[in-house]
C-alpha cells in the first residue's frame, strides 16, 4: 500500500487504503459475486413483502473476532450510526431513502423505505459494526476501535501503527470457513518506485504495474516467477465541456471536436494497449451498458465540415482551453494529445496545467472553464443523479457540465424507483445511449489495472470484479 490508512471502521473508510483493509475485517448483509451480481453475504436470504419492505434474515453461524455473536441488533446500531448527525461519512445519503430499520429477532430485520429505491440492497454491503463494543462509544470519529478494529472477516488485526506494514492473521472462526492462507502482510511503500523493486526482488507476492514497466521494464525471469493480469479500471477519463458557454452549446461543435480525435491511438501511446476506449458513461460488461452504443472513429473530413457548419474556418478557427491538474503526468500527455490531433482540422486547443486544490477552488467548483480534463470513479451500481440529472447542475453538485435534458431527468427518476434489475437495466441503457449521443463529454479511455500475482499463489480466478472475491481458497504451493 502506498498510504497508511486512516481509520479501519467501515462507515469511515472514505480513503482507499482504510477501504482496502476494512474489506479483510468486515462484512455487510450483502456483497457483489465475481460477475458483479448482488448476492449474500451476512444476510441467509431477503424478501421484499411490498416495494419498500424488505425483510432480511441472518446466518445464524457468525462470530465477531472476540467470539460474540453477530445478530440483528448489530445490523441497526450499524444504520444508526450511518445517519448520526455526529459521524461524518461519505455514505450517509445512501440511506436517505431508508425509512426505518427493525430488529423483527436476533435474526430477522425489517427495513422500510420510503418509496422503492434502486440501491434498496447495494446500500447494505457496507461492513456492520459491533454493538456490544460500541454501545457506549461516545465519539466514533476519535473511537480507539478505528485503530484496533472488531469486525466478523476472514481476517483479524494483528496491530496497527499509522505509516507501518500491517499483518492480518487467518480467522479460525470465519463463517464461510477458515482462509486457507494463514498471514496476509501489507508493506507500507509510498513510492512506487519502491513497489516495483520489492516485486522484482520477490519481497512482495502481489502489487501493481504500470503499463510502461510491463512494456519495457520486465525480464523473463520475472514473467517465469509472476503471473500478470490486466483489466479494465472501474474509471474513465473525459474532456468535459462547459454547456453553458456560446462555443459548446452547439452540438455541431462537439460533434466535430468527437470526430477530430483518435481515442484508440490514446489508449495506445498513454498506456502501450493497455486499455480500452470509452464511449460513455457506465462500466463496460455491467448492465447499464449499452452494447449498440458504438465507439466513435476519427473522421477529419466529417470534423471539418460540421466545425464550418458551425461557423469556425481558417479564418475563424475554433480556439478553447482545456484545464487540468499537475500530479497527474497522464492527463497533461492526454492533453497534449488532443491538442496535436485537433489541430489537424485547425482548431487550437489551449493547455493550462494547476496544482489540484486550486484547480478544484477555482475553476472546477466555480464552474469558471471552457473545458476540463478529469477523471471519474465507476460504481458497479451506477448512479447517475450526481452528474447527469439538471438538478446536479447547481453549485456544489457534481454535473460540472451544465447538462441538462429532460428525458434523461425523466429516466434517471424512473430508475430509482426501480427495484426490478432488468427494468433498470434498460432504464439505464436508455441513458447511456442519450447521453453518448449528447456528447457533454468527451469520453476518452479506460485504463486497465494491471496487476502481478506469485505463480506460488493458486486457485486465483479472475474475474469482471477482480482476483479478491474467492481469496478464502487460495492457498500456496511450497
Amino acid at each position: 500500500m502506498s498510504s497508511s490508512p486512516s481509520r479501519l471502521n467501515p462507515i469511515l473508510a472514505n480513503d482507499s487504503a482504510s477501504g482496502e483493509i476494512s474489506d479483510w475485517l468486515f462484512n455487510g448483509l450483502f456483497k457483489y459475486d465475481k460477475d458483479g451480481n448482488i448476492t449474500t453475504e451476512i444476510a441467509s436470504s431477503y424478501t421484499f413483502e411490498t416495494p419498500t419492505k424488505l425483510i432480511v434474515k441472518l446466518k445464524d453461524n457468525v462470530l465477531w473476532h472476540d467470539k460474540e455473536k453477530l445478530s440483528s441488533k448489530d445490523v441497526v446500531f450499524t444504520y444508526e450510526q450511518i445517519i448520526s448527525p455526529t459521524v461524518f461519512n461519505s455514505i450517509k445519503s445512501n440511506f436517505s431513502e431508508v425509512a426505518s430499520v427493525k430488529a423483527l429477532d436476533d435474526l430477522t430485520l425489517e427495513i422500510i423505505y420510503k418509496k422503492p429505491y434502486f440501491k434498496a440492497l447495494e446500500i447494505w454491503m457496507v461492513g456492520l459494526l459491533p454493538y456490544h463494543i460500541l454501545k457506549d462509544e461516545k465519539n466514533l470519529m476519535t473511537s480507539s476501535f478505528n485503530k484496533n478494529p472488531i469486525g466478523t472477516g476472514s481476517y483479524k488485526l494483528k496491530e496497527f501503527k499509522t505509516g507501518q506494514d500491517i499483518e492480518l492473521i487467518a480467522n479460525d472462526d470465519f463463517f464461510e470457513g477458515r482462509p486457507k492462507i494463514d498471514r496476509i502482510l501489507y508493506k507500507f511503500l509510498p513510492d512506487p518506485n519502491t513497489s516495483f523493486l520489492y516485486l522484482k526482488q520477490s519481497k512482495l507476492d502481489i502489487g501493481s504495474l504500470t503499463p510502461m514497466q510491463v512494456s519495457r521494464q520486465l525480464d523473463s525471469s520475472f514473467k517465469n516467477n509472476f503471473k500478470i493480469l490486466n483489466r479494465p479500471s472501474f474509471g474513465f477519463t473525459y474532456l468535459g465541456f462547459n454547456l453553458e458557454n456560446p462555443k459548446f452549446k452547439d452540438i455541431k461543435v462537439r460533434q466535430a471536436l468527437s470526430f477530430a480525435i483518435n481515442r484508440q491511438e490514446l489508449v495506445d501511446i498513454l498506456f502501450f494497449g493497455y486499455g480500452e476506449v470509452c464511449n460513455g458513461p457506465f462500466m463496460p460488461n455491467s448492465f447499464a451498458y449499452n452494447d449498440d452504443v458504438k465507439p466513435i472513429t476519427q473522421d477529419l473530413l466529417k470534423a471539418k465540415a460540421l466545425l464550418k457548419e458551425a461557423g469556425y474556418d481558417e479564418k475563424n478557427p475554433l480556439v478553447f482551453e482545456v484545464v487540468t491538474n499537475t500530479g497527474n503526468d497522464i492527463r497533461v500527455n492526454t492533453a497534449q494529445i488532443l491538442q496535436y490531433q485537433l489541430s489537424k482540422i485547425g482548431v487550437q486547443m489551449k493547455i493550462r496545467v494547476m496544482e489540484w486544490q486550486a484547480f478544484l477552488n477555482t475553476v472546477v467548483h466555480p464552474r469558471k472553464f471552457e473545458t476540463v480534463l478529469l477523471g471519474w470513479s465507476l460504481a458497479l451500481m451506477p448512479d447517475a443523479y450526481p452528474l447527469w440529472h439538471s438538478k446536479s447542475a447547481k453549485l456544489g453538485g457534481f454535473n460540472l457540465v451544465n447538462y441538462k435534458n429532460e428525458k434523461v431527468d425523466e429516466l434517471i427518476e424512473k430508475g430509482s424507483g426501480t427495484i426490478n434489475k432488468d427494468e433498470l437495466g434498460i432504464i439505464y441503457k436508455e441513458i447511456f445511449k442519450i447521453v453518448a449521443n449528447d456528447l457533454p463529454y468527451l469520453f476518452l479511455y479506460i485504463p486497465d489495472g494491471i496487476t502481478a500475482i506469485n505463480k506460488k499463489i493458486e486457485n486465483i480466478d479472475p474475474a469482471f470484479i477482480g482476483i479478491m472475491h474467492n481469496q478464502k481458497d487460495w492457498e500456496i504451493k511450497e
